[in-house]
């Protein structure tokens, strides 16, 4: 009765601090710190490795979600809700297993979304810029590209195993992350045969890679229509395509593909029409919904554009159509976006976008057969500080406590949020004193936070992110781990790539688990027995 009466006070407490938001008086006392932590700790030992094999993998990729983005989000969120925020988890936050990444290119400190995506997608380390293509290949150099330089990524080996894949961005599907799925390039930039003209390189730009030599790939939705339609001619949506294809239109190849494999098959390129395929009768589903990136989530109510979420339920229902699993990868590419033009609003609501996504596959998958994996590929040098009271909101001014608010050694007021380096902050390259917030409004997204160095895009930074995971084999991120081994667990975990034999993967933990097992149960039982005639004897 006293645990029943404990749980409900507890439980009571949590309520409070959700409920109450801003200066709650709920969690001041020792004791419900206490029993909230005793509680986090049975929790906690209750969580047990899930050895599996994963039938499905999917992988969350948020573009510059580093620790700061999260943590920011995470607040944004619950005062969103009328909480402090502070006390708010995001989905995947709420998984078993949490590890830290390391994100340094080969050849760079501070990594780019190319080289980071071949690591955790073909599990091998590159250099800055060139996507799937090991560090041999120096980037806009063909020459160092040959063959055996040539990398596979996850997708590859998971279709060769005859699982369905899947690709969702809000990034053009042929930018950095999503690329590096399925293409081999020395220059992320050779998007389309346009952006090639000076490289003198005989490869195949990235589009053409997707639609002639991975037709095979069952979900394709994102941005980037560009690099598909042909130069001069009118995009459906946004006018006269300026940087197109000075080739052909890679849309027509598509389905004229897909239609000469008598595949049931669809390409769609706004929201209605995408809201009109049945995924039960489409088994190919090719989705560019804007001419470039897809908008942010905070324009896109404006916009003729599915959510994150949406694509990511709609890419599920179809690849799991096949009884012996798939591979998706979903990228929340905007959130980089949104930080680089220094406007947390954007990249914040980004971040919640994809929280969502996550919560969708949740609901949608099983953790007994489906791993999942939230990671992003490199940090951002966003932060938050000046010692703002609990609740203070997220995108405001820093508060001092006494009413007024937190002032720098110059006078003026500063946000809780800001950039080290970046476009924000001075209204002028020459500036040498700095802008005056006091009535400004800093909570609009089109608000640049300052930042200490004025430089014209803010950059990517380079401390080490946080992967999050659940599912089969999610306990094995464990610790600090170099970015390459993310491709190893998702390969090992699902038995696909050279991790496909029985003796080589998941499959054998769980055959030894079955066996050692029935071993135990014997071994138990003789302890039992010598336990009884040991005591006799006494």
């Amino acid at each position: 009765m006293n645990v029943l009466c404990s749980c409900v006070v507890l439980i009571s407490g949590i309520c409070c601090i959700y409920a109450t938001g801003r200066n709650q008086k709920n969690d001041e006392s020792a004791e419900f710190w206490n029993k909230f932590a005793g509680d986090e700790l049975k929790k906690a030992k209750r969580t047990k490795p899930n050895i599996a094999v994963a039938k499905n993998v999917i992988m969350f990729l948020g573009d510059g979600m580093g620790v700061s983005t999260v943590t920011a989000g995470r607040i944004l969120k619950g005062q969103l809700n009328g909480r402090t925020g502070e006390e708010e988890l995001l989905s995947f936050e709420e998984f078993p297993h949490v590890a830290l990444s390391k994100t340094y290119n080969s050849d760079s400190q501070t990594a780019d979304s190319a080289g980071t995506a071949t690591a955790f997608l073909s599990g091998v380390k590159t250099n800055l810029g060139v996507l799937g293509v090991d560090a041999r290949v120096i980037r806009k150099d063909c020459a160092s590209m040959v063959e055996s330089t040539k990398l596979q990524s996850i997708l590859h080996w998971s279709k060769a195993a005859g699982k369905s894949v899947g690709i969702v961005s809000t990034a053009r599907i042929t930018h950095a992350t999503p690329a590096a799925a399925y293409a081999q390039t020395a220059d992320r930039n050779w998007e389309n045969d346009e952006d090639m003209i000076e490289s003198n390189c005989s490869i195949k730009d990235i589009a053409r890679q997707l639609v002639e030599d991975n037709p095979d790939i069952e979900v394709i939705l994102g941005g980037g229509r560009s690099k598909f339609l042909l130069n001069n001619t009118m995009d459906p949506q946004n006018g006269l395509i300026t940087d197109g294809r000075l080739d052909k239109d890679l849309t027509q190849v598509w389905q004229e593909t897909q239609h000469t494999k008598n595949r049931a098959y669809k390409y769609v390129w706004n929201q209605t029409d995408f809201n009109s395929v049945d995924p039960a009768s489409t088994d190919y589903l090719l989705g560019l919904f804007n001419k470039g990136h897809m908008s942010f989530e905070i324009d896109r109510q404006n916009e003729d554009e599915p959510s994150i979420a949406e694509m990511t339920k709609k890419a599920i229902e179809i690849l799991s159509k096949n009884d012996k699993g798939f591979f998706l990868l979903v990228e929340g590419g905007r959130i980089d976006h949104g930080h680089h033009y220094s406007q947390a609003v954007r990249a914040l609501h980004e971040t919640l976008a994809m929280a969502d996504a996550v919560q969708e596959a949740v609901k949608m998958t099983k953790e007994s057969d489906t791993l999942i994996v939230t990671t992003a590929d490199h940090s951002h040098v966003f932060t938050i500080g000046g010692y703002p009271t609990r609740g203070n909101p997220i995108f405001g001014l820093t508060d001092d406590r006494e009413g007024g608010y937190k002032l720098g050694d110059d006078g003026k007021p500063m946000t809780t949020l800001l950039y080290s380096n970046g476009p924000g902050g001075y209204s002028d390259v020459n500036a040498t004193t700095r802008p005056d917030l006091t009535g400004v409004a800093t909570d609009t997204k089109d608000y640049r936070q300052q930042s200490a160095v004025k430089i014209y895009s803010e950059t990517h930074g380079g401390e080490d992110v946080a992967i999050y995971a659940r599912g089969p084999m999610s306990h094995l991120f464990h610790g600090v781990h170099e970015q390459n081994y993310i491709a190893h667990v998702m390969a090992y975990a699902s038995c696909v790539g050279s991790y496909s034999s029985p003796d080589s993967c998941a499959m054998a933990d769980v055959a030894e688990i079955t066996s050692s097992g029935t071993s135990s149960m014997l071994n138990k039982v003789l302890i039992l027995i010598s336990f009884v005639i040991t005591f006799n004897c006494l």
